[in-house]
């Protein structure tokens, strides 16, 4: 992990940790008694209290052993053979354990339908190959053995995957079409979120079509060229139309449900039988509903 430098004062190292990673406080205590972080070269305590330009640095890893629990789950499966699952995932629904989500994740729900799962990415992660964000919905797709995993990772390091999403974005945008290169990186201000940055960041490149022109909002299609978390959220907010509803982007107060961002195409080569496949899902209807309240532009 990266070092941080401390942008508060007089605040508690573990609650401070907490504000700005993706880490929860009883987490970080457990990482602070295993001597695992320091504060200006001297290990941490819990009752130490950070100052602005404090360097907090994670001098060895800290491995959390939380056992996977089957978890009975109503799974949409669009498809499933031997080798690979495409699930629909609905907004509000979390991929795998992570800082404070260790039931109730869509890694838990897979555990309980099947057993044959791959395990490439550690016992935490069983079948995902890739992930999408909580409050996103759509098209995920899961790997039952390691075979199939290792060349569907292949196929998406050789961009022979291909994602497409519907969202909806606050503002007119103006032109058609527009192609977003802009690398991101994690935002040093906030550690829990992303933003376009030229330090320690990585290509992101997100192509854009306008759907249709609503008075104060624009409903796109987004294709990833690239993978970076957050990333069209990031985006969406750089060229300065954010997505409506996300809690995270905006300063707007959101609803439960999340931005409006659905994953709702996916094209790919099958990994054992090469066929070529393509998958599709519905938008949600609460962003269908919304959509039906606005008034349309006509061109």
């Amino acid at each position: 992990m990266e070092n941080i430098i401390v942008t508060k004062n007089d605040m508690r190292i573990d609650k401070y940790l907490a504000e700005v990673t993706n880490y929860s406080r009883s987490q970080i205590e457990k990482m602070i008694e295993q001597n695992c972080i320091m504060i200006n070269d001297n290990l941490a305590k819990r009752s130490t209290k950070v100052k602005i330009d404090d360097v907090i640095k994670w001098i060895k890893e800290y491995h959390f052993t939380t056992e996977m629990i089957p978890e009975k789950m109503n799974l949409n499966i669009v498809y499933e053979d031997d080798d690979i699952m495409v699930i629909d995932k609905p907004s509000g629904l979390v991929v795998h354990p992570g800082s404070g989500n260790h039931s109730g994740t869509l890694a838990n729900g897979l555990l309980f339908y099947t057993k044959n799962l791959s395990d490439e990415n550690g016992e935490q992660r069983p079948g995902i190959v890739h992930r999408i964000d909580k409050d996103t919905s759509g098209l995920l797709l899961i790997a039952k053995n390691n075979t199939a995993h290792q060349i569907l990772v292949e196929e998406f390091k050789d961009k022979q995957v291909s994602r497409e999403y519907i969202a909806l974005l606050t503002g007119e945008f103006k032109n058609k079409n527009a192609i977003i290169d802009c690398p991101i990186g994690r935002d040093e201000q906030n550690r829990k979120r992303m933003t376009v940055t030229a330090k320690n960041s990585k290509q992101a490149i997100t192509h854009l079509t306008v759907l249709k022109r609503y008075e104060g909002y624009t409903l796109v299609r987004l294709k990833l060229e690239t993978g970076r978390t957050h990333q069209i959220r990031v985006h969406m907010k750089y060229i300065g139309y954010p997505i409506y509803n996300d809690p995270v982007y905006t300063n707007k107060n959101c609803t439960k449900f999340g931005q409006f961002l659905h994953a709702d195409k996916i094209h790919f080569v099958h990994p054992i039988t090469k066929e070529k496949m393509c998958f599709t899902s519905e938008i949600p209807k609460e962003i269908t509903e919304f959509l039906n309240t606005l008034n349309e532009l006509k061109e």
